[in-house]
């Protein structure tokens, strides 16, 4: 049986930041990744309810227009203290990241219990054949009070992972790459790969 994967995984995502990460994430898969935008443009309308949802269809669309497995990602954080919020919608509540920033601070002013969770899932569409695989990841920690570190994206100067004293934009990529919730969603996802006949 011809490996799918052959050819090579289409990330299906214009985030570069993310397209880095997963890239390096799934490198021992031993296959080519691919950035969307370098085989197609597509604005796909993120309109579920879940992660894994959001996923999907963003996978499912670049597979099925590129004729290449894709595989997307949607991720958030949340927020004991907001009611879980801004969840799926974290991406939503500014135009840019400093602004992504400011806002959960913002809304955390004054608050003592500072438990976060950042949340991500995968899903793995392959064209034409209505078959996929969607994994899930969670890595807790808690908002600092204020920005630390200059590395990553989104809320990561804002949010420490458990066990760690600095944040995900002050931690090194390999330390991130090892604990971060898109890190566990990988590991689980090449788990399911490497013990099933996709890419043998």
């Amino acid at each position: 049986m011809k490996n799918p994967l052959s050819a090579g995984l289409l990330f299906a995502s214009g985030n570069r930041h993310k397209y880095g990460e997963v890239a390096e994430l799934f490198a021992p898969l031993g296959i080519p990744i691919i950035f969307g935008p370098d085989r197609a443009l597509l604005d796909v309308e993120e309109d579920g309810t879940t992660y894994a949802s959001n996923a999907y269809i963003k996978a499912r669309a670049w597979a099925e227009t590129t004729g290449l497995p894709s595989l997307a990602d949607d991720s958030g954080v949340e927020v004991r203290a907001l009611d879980w919020r801004p969840g799926i919608f974290s991406a939503r509540m500014a135009e840019d990241d400093p602004g992504r920033v400011e806002w959960m601070l913002h809304q955390m002013r004054g608050e003592t219990d500072r438990y976060a969770r950042y949340v991500a899932a995968f899903a793995l569409c392959f064209p034409g054949e209505g078959f996929s695989l969607i994994t899930e990841g969670v890595c807790p920690g808690e908002i600092t009070g204020e920005p630390r570190g200059r590395g990553g994206f989104g809320y990561d100067p804002v949010f420490r992972p458990l066990g760690q004293t600095g944040t995900f934009g002050e931690i090194s990529r390999e330390i991130k790459g090892a604990i971060s919730h898109r890190a566990l969603a990988g590991y689980a996802m090449m788990d399911i790969l490497s013990h099933s006949s996709v890419i043998k």
